[in-house]
């Protein structure tokens, strides 16, 4: 069963891969019946497709195509590791000019020793795709927050508990809910 969030929303990811981001992105979307958008896709089909260099036009196209959904009325999930204040700025951006509202979601795993062995133990979904080291992700230019988000810890916790937790913290009625 789905749960509707009340208002049509721009729910945006950010976090290091490796997090879990992925992970509570699809449940929340599967969730709350929202268009899915994952920045590690569209740029990987660019690749693949057109043969390029991939710079910031999968954020570009991602963008357009949430404005699209939210103009629809349906709220959107954005999973991009969403490092930078550009990208945030931008993506709350497309939630203003589609007159919806936007949620920042923040997910960490503040145990390094488990973040590590989930970066080297982890599979690609995204055929071609080629996944960071633990080298390439501590290197990662990840700027701090200056404004609020949801920050969601999932070091030590299962999908289930995490998934539980951002609900809460999105206020969403969890006896409408699947946490299996």
């Amino acid at each position: 069963m789905s749960t509707h969030y009340p208002q049509t929303t721009l729910f945006i990811f950010s976090g290091l891969p490796g997090t879990g981001k992925t992970t509570l992105a699809q449940k929340l979307a599967t969730q709350t019946g929202a268009a899915y958008l994952r920045i590690d896709t569209i740029e990987q089909s660019l690749r693949d497709f057109c043969a390029w260099q991939v710079e910031g036009e999968g954020y570009e196209l991602a963008y357009r195509l949430a404005q699209d959904n939210l103009r629809l009325g349906l709220s959107v999930v954005a999973d991009s590791c969403n490092s930078i204040a550009l990208t945030r700025h931008a993506w709350e951006s497309v939630a203003k000019q589609s007159d919806a509202r936007f949620e920042n979601i923040q997910i960490v795993c503040a145990d390094a020793a488990e973040h590590r062995t989930r970066i080297e133990t982890r599979r690609s979904t995204i055929p071609n795709l080629k996944l960071p080291s633990w080298q390439d992700v501590v290197q990662r230019d990840y700027q701090p927050w200056n404004s609020s988000c949801i920050v969601i810890d999932t070091a030590g916790k299962t999908v289930a508990e995490s998934f539980r937790s951002l609900c809460q913290k999105l206020a969403i009625a969890l006896d409408h809910v699947s946490f299996g």
